[in-house]
């Protein structure tokens, strides 16, 4: 997602205070953001509710709908922007039920504009941190997530053995291989790892080499061929196969689809 995609909405009932953040917002951002304002929370509620936003700047306290009421009804969107409450000195117990609530921070009025772009200039690199975080949740395989090579039940030769395997996954490893490595029988070896690790071997090894091949789909222009290679696979064809076994979809595709993904989160 382009930053020239992402949306800043400030919401205040009052007209100095809303255009002053948005003039300023918009001289900092040079062309950067989308900076858009709101004159009451009632609006606001209803942007929230259709339209991406990825910083909310509210005042706390406005009729009908104030920025509490805005906070609390961004708990049933799935994807939340980063919250800045605006408030005078005399409403800084508003300031406190949102903090509670998981506002990022707080301005008092009359607003400095340096601490305003110093606050949002945190507020967005936090919102970039959250959706790195979610984008990489989403690439995770679940099985390998349990595996702690650092954890108690996990012993010294299969903790070698997946430090092995993690820095020669291009190689055509086997398991007699490396269990020859770390120097153990190859049938001890394979009943010690799903013991220790929860999946067989060769179910790891198939797991993490389409982990490896998921990340490089989405962060490189690598072709299909080339990623298979590189996660350790002699063939195409039998990297789409496993690929789409583990997956259920074929490595294009799940390309093309992480693409498409994406430019419906920029509209």
């Amino acid at each position: 997602m382009s930053l020239g995609s992402k949306k800043i909405l400030i919401v205040d009932d009052e007209p100095r205070t809303r255009q002053g953040i948005k003039q300023t917002l918009e001289v900092w951002a040079g062309g950067r953001y989308v900076v858009e304002t709101a004159d009451n929370g009632v609006e606001a509620r209803e942007r929230l509710l259709h339209e991406q936003v990825h910083l909310l700047i509210t005042d706390v306290r406005m009729p009908e709908v104030s920025g509490i009421d805005l906070i609390r009804s961004l708990k049933e969107r799935p994807r939340q922007p980063v919250v800045i409450v605006i408030s005078g000195y005399a409403e800084f117990d508003y300031v406190q039920q949102a903090m509670r609530l998981g506002a990022f921070n707080y301005l008092l009025k009359p607003l400095d504009k340096a601490e305003l772009l110093q606050v949002v200039e945190a507020a967005l690199k936090q919102e970039e941190e959250v959706q790195r975080r979610e984008k990489l949740e989403k690439l995770v395989d679940p099985k390998l997530f349990q595996i702690d090579p650092d954890g108690s039940g996990m012993g010294e030769p299969v903790r070698e053995a997946i430090t092995y395997v993690e820095q020669h996954l291009q190689e055509q490893l086997t398991m007699a291989e490396v269990a020859a490595r770390i120097h153990l029988n190859a049938s001890y070896f394979s009943v010690l790892f799903k013991e220790q690790a929860g999946v067989p071997f060769s179910e790891y090894l198939s797991r993490l080499r389409i982990q490896r091949a998921k990340e490089m789909l989405l962060q490189s222009r690598l072709s299909i061929g080339e990623i298979g290679e590189r996660v350790g696979y002699k063939t195409d064809k039998y990297f789409i196969k496993v690929f789409k076994s583990l997956e259920g979809i074929s490595p294009s595709r799940y390309r093309n689809q992480h693409i498409e993904d994406n430019q419906t989160e920029i509209q």
